[in-house]
């Protein structure tokens, strides 16, 4: 993707979340931060890297309006250079002042740059270095996850994590359908699919009333 397709993947970001001045200096300078880390350490990858605003931002900004704006725990699992949990996080600091994040993250570099990213921002978030499967249950009011693991597995975390109401948000891609019919061979839950605005091929998976089958 060109630079100006990039800039216009940022200008719609800021447009279709009316985003403020000050949030979008903030997720610049994630954006730096990401370029500076990642010549260190694997966050994402170069090609992406120049994709970022579209790829990462925009593919990660548009699972906050599936999700009311209520307080509580967001936990994010996998959170690696930051998607969808640290864009989250930007994106709530003014718009839903009572959410705090939780970034789970096992591998410890990538946790020491969310770490960096999050104090830096001054951000409601922390940073735990685990695998979600060896944590207490957390009790959270969403649970989110991006390029992960099957939704079979994601579930198992989800019902673990989640507290009763709560929900869980997975982007998607073109195997959307066919990790559900898996997941119903071993579990109930309600799903809502809600088409990609970054690929025409990928959705986003919003998934309450989770039990085993």
């Amino acid at each position: 993707m060109n630079i100006r397709a990039e800039g216009d993947a940022r200008e719609e970001l800021r447009r279709r979340f009316r985003v403020s001045r000050e949030t979008m200096a903030a997720l610049d300078r994630h954006l730096e931060l990401l370029a500076k880390w990642t010549a260190r350490i694997n966050l994402v990858s170069r090609d992406s890297l120049r994709q970022a605003w579209s790829r990462h931002f925009l593919d990660s900004a548009q699972i906050l309006p599936l999700v009311s704006r209520q307080g509580g725990l967001w936990a994010d699992i996998g959170s690696g250079g930051g998607f969808p949990g640290l864009v989250l996080a930007i994106l709530s600091h003014e718009s839903a002042p009572g959410r705090r994040f939780l970034l789970i993250e096992s591998d410890r570099r990538k946790a020491a740059f969310l770490r960096a990213v999050v104090a830096e921002l001054s951000l409601r978030a922390d940073v735990v270095v685990s695998r979600a499967e060896a944590l207490p249950p957390l009790g959270a009011s969403v649970l989110s996850a991006r390029a992960l693991a099957p939704l079979e597995v994601l579930l198992s975390h989800a019902e673990r994590h989640l507290a009763p109401g709560g929900a869980a948000v997975f982007p998607k891609g073109a195997e959307a359908g066919r990790e559900i019919e898996e997941a119903l061979e071993k579990w109930r839950f309600r799903v809502q699919k809600h088409q990609s605005v970054t690929r025409r091929d990928a959705v986003i998976l919003k998934i309450t009333e989770i039990e085993r089958a």
